[in-house]
């Protein structure tokens, strides 16, 4: 018979899935206004958990699910990993909010015996087994790529990235503005850091639009960011003059690949990180660490209106699971 193991994940930007061995079964994402409500929400992330329940429940782990108030909130991650272990939780499988702010509470962490998985976002601490996500540099290149191959002429391109000190997200950044500075008829005209939330996001994208008008591309590497920016581009009427590109899937942005203001989406595999990253946990738990890659490279893949009606298009853009209003 299988042990019911403790566990404890940290799994998406500011949300913790931090196990107690008091909890047999995993816990589902906290409804609107509790601790880490706003970052549940995240459509995408919703596939997340769902990978992760499903993994929990094949492996007989105890699993449940906490987060900051905001995705920001390296602090409060820090003490959630702290509570885990003293909870008793006997691996992590973690995403960091901050890539160095975060790297001392997973050494302590390790230091007191427990497995350290990274998914999505890395964090700067040996002490992570295995990382498991979206090669963020190619996901950056794939981004620029889109738009290349889609707008003609010179490209104007305004960036919208969430907060610097984001592994994933300084990544995807680097590997689109080597992209567009490889193919000598990109200019990038202004980069923002703004909240990974989609209201902040639209005023800065907003902002952004009025104050340089010759922008005809933007990116945006987020969930919330993507909402953001294709709110304020539809909002100021700018669908036609601005080639947008996003990240993951929400209803919002592809109500907008059918509509005009979003024009593309790299669509990352969430369920996959939140299912290998629980996978991994275990496999670390069973003394099996040297099955198991370094690195483990989830699929992404482009979605536009071209294909967006697509089999493997609509399995990549849609949640495995939908919240249930309480």
């Amino acid at each position: 018979m299988k042990r019911n193991r403790c566990l404890a994940l940290s799994l998406i930007l500011a949300l913790s899935l931090l196990g107690g061995c008091s909890s047999p079964t995993p816990t589902p994402p906290p409804p609107p206004g509790a601790p880490g409500g706003k970052s549940p929400q995240t459509e995408v992330w919703l596939s997340g958990f769902a990978g992760a329940a499903a993994a929990a429940t094949e492996y007989n782990l105890s699993l449940s699910i906490i987060g900051p108030d905001t995705e920001e909130d390296y602090e409060a991650q820090n003490q959630m990993v702290a509570d885990a272990v003293k909870a008793g939780a006997e691996a992590l499988v973690f995403s960091a909010i901050d890539y160095e702010n975060n790297a001392a509470a997973i050494d302590a962490a390790a230091q007191a015996g427990l497995k350290i998985v990274a998914i999505d976002s890395n964090v700067d601490s040996s002490a992570v087994s295995t990382y498991i996500g979206t090669d963020n540099y190619a996901a950056g290149q794939m981004a620029a790529q889109a738009a290349l191959d889609r707008v003609s002429g010179a490209l104007k391109v305004g960036i919208i990235n969430y907060d610097i000190s984001s592994a994933n997200g300084q990544e995807r950044e680097r590997g689109a503005v080597d992209i567009f500075t490889q193919s000598g008829r990109a200019e990038i005209v202004s980069v923002i850091n703004t909240l990974a939330e989609a209201g902040h996001a639209q005023t800065d994208t907003a902002a952004l639009l009025n104050r340089y008008p010759q922008i005809n591309v933007l990116l945006a590497f987020n969930e919330p960011t993507s909402v953001g920016a294709a709110h304020a581009v539809e909002a100021l009427g700018l669908s036609s003059e601005v080639f947008l590109v996003g990240f993951d899937s929400n209803v919002a942005t592809v109500d907008g690949l059918q509509e005009g203001s979003v024009d593309a989406l790299v669509v990352q595999n969430p369920y996959a990180m939140g299912y290998l990253g629980v996978e991994s946990a275990y496999n670390l738990l069973s003394g099996h660490a040297s099955d198991m890659e370094p690195i483990v490279d989830t699929s992404t893949q482009i979605v536009d209106r071209r294909n967006l009606f697509s089999m493997d298009s609509q399995k990549a853009l849609f949640a495995f699971e939908q919240r249930k209003d309480p």
